[in-house]
């Protein structure tokens, strides 16, 4: 018996479950979504997006899932099976060919498929064939679930390259959705709940980010005065600007990546590069929101929001809220001397490979 069955067990001696209570959705069909996330965040709803996913015990998945920045709700349920409206205790017990799967809403603007995926990947053993931590069954199995066919590029893409890291081959099932059923209430937010519950995952990797600044250190200045040029080092170090129009980038748009040129920590993708006008590269976003911080900047007599890197703490340039809405109406005003272009065939070359899924 799994412990995942045995806390069902005590929860049915326990509790009093009234009824099923589940919703049937389809790929079609949208649920009703309550926001579980930070209230304080400023969302676009209407760049939201959804994906479906099953790792295991989906109490652990949902918690892990709700603690990435863009994400907007999560909420557990049973997905792709031969059956409607199953309980959880058909689920377990009665072959419904439900996987446990959590449906996530998540702000495009904010975070991609890509992104979600490869957190996915960071607690999912995709060898595993329906097991995951000490639970076992069908209900278990490892699945990506999509209501939107242009995700089906992404997720194949992502396996691919998460497949390099395994010699045994990755078994986690890619499909359509099919049916989606809420489960229980006592599911939702079940660790929330009970801060002591069972979770086959560490939930701390979701505060770990995609791209670690400690591969990224920072040269002393001495460094910096003999590898940068003049206008590099006036402009990371000093926060000077370059001339418009009259700059390497402002009119580039070679697939690839953008990397800080003091640290080479990975900026922004060429993907989410776009003509502006104003005569520096622009981009809608950085590859991932904790590679660049953020300060107020009062000087020349205006108040605009500096862009600075995280690991080299480089001066890339400003952020303005005057970009296109389709792209989530930013504007990373950035200056070319800051950063250096890595192109997509030489990512891997260059120990960026992992991230070729932002670029194409």
């Amino acid at each position: 018996m799994t412990m995942k069955k045995l806390i069902f067990i005590i929860l049915t001696l326990s509790l009093v479950v009234t009824g099923c209570g589940t919703e049937a959705i389809t790929a079609s069909s949208s649920d009703a979504v309550s926001q579980k996330s930070s209230t304080d965040i400023d969302w676009n709803k209407d760049q939201f997006k959804d994906i479906y996913l099953a790792g295991g015990c989906f109490w652990g998945i949902e918690a892990y899932m709700e603690k990435i920045t863009g994400v907007y709700d999560v909420t557990s349920g049973y997905a792709n099976g031969n059956t409607e409206n199953p309980t959880y205790e058909e689920v377990s017990y009665k072959d419904t060919g439900h996987a446990e799967t959590v449906h996530v809403v998540y702000d495009s603007s904010k975070v991609d498929l890509s992104t979600l995926l490869l957190y996915y990947f960071k607690v999912v053993d995709p060898t595993s064939l329906n097991k995951q931590g000490n639970d076992v069954g069908t209900q278990y199995r490892s699945g990506i679930y999509y209501s939107n066919e242009e995700d089906l590029n992404v997720i194949t893409t992502i396996i691919k390259e998460e497949q390099e890291k395994f010699k045994k081959p990755i078994v986690v099932e890619v499909a359509p959705l099919d049916q989606f059923f809420l489960a229980e209430e006592y599911h939702q937010d079940y660790l929330a709940k009970n801060p002591n519950g069972y979770c086959h995952i560490d939930l701390s990797i979701a505060d770990q980010s995609l791209i670690d600044p400690a591969d990224y250190p920072k040269p002393d200045d001495a460094t910096l005065k003999k590898t940068l040029t003049d206008v590099q080092y006036r402009v990371t170090q000093l926060g000077d600007t370059e001339r418009a129009y009259s700059n390497d980038y402002w009119d580039y748009y070679e697939p690839g990546l953008y990397v800080d040129v003091v640290t080479g920590e990975p900026l922004f993708s060429s993907k989410d590069k776009y003509d502006s006008g104003c005569g520096w590269p622009s981009f809608s976003k950085p590859i991932v929101a904790e590679v660049v911080t953020y300060f107020e900047d009062d000087s020349y007599n205006m108040i605009r929001t500096e862009v600075r890197s995280r690991s080299g703490d480089t001066h890339l340039g400003h952020v303005f809220d005057d970009g296109p809405k389709a792209l989530g109406g930013l504007r990373f005003c950035i200056n070319s001397a800051s950063i250096k272009f890595i192109s997509y065939d030489d990512m891997e070359a260059q120990g960026y490979g992992y991230l070729k899924s932002y670029v194409k």
